[in-house]
């Protein structure tokens, strides 16, 4: 995973409300598998296709060290077309938006329609 040099500078004004941040709350899902860097600002191949577009997450705190020290992202697709999925992302907007995060699967993961697609992308503060 990557989280990237303008996914930390947003969540830097987060943290301290300074400027206009955004809070990330959307997820999107990609096909390409090239790795993921500091430097990405958006996924590399974002699926808008067959049930997958970009979708606003269902967000909450949950605990892997200390209380509520890990944000999660949760959400379900109902897929409608066939896709190979091989990257997922964290952004703050429905579209364009900044990049948290950029994961690449593997292996990739295939969806044919009438699948379901769950997703749940996980950030611990350390």
């Amino acid at each position: 995973m990557a989280i990237t040099n303008t996914g930390k500078a947003e969540a830097a004004r987060l943290l301290g409300n300074t400027g206009s941040p955004t809070a990330f709350t959307y997820l999107a899902v990609g096909t390409t598998t090239t790795a993921a860097a500091a430097t990405d600002t958006a996924l590399l191949a974002e699926t808008t296709t067959a049930g997958l577009a970009r979708a606003a997450a269902t967000v909450s705190n949950v605990t892997t060290t200390v209380t509520n020290d890990t944000l999660q992202l949760a959400k379900t697709w109902s897929v409608s077309g066939s896709v190979t999925i091989g990257e997922v992302g964290i952004l703050n907007a429905a579209a364009s938006g900044i990049l948290l995060a950029r994961y690449i699967l593997s292996p990739t993961r295939s969806v044919a329609s009438g699948d379901g697609f769950t997703l749940t992308y996980k950030i611990k503060v350390a």
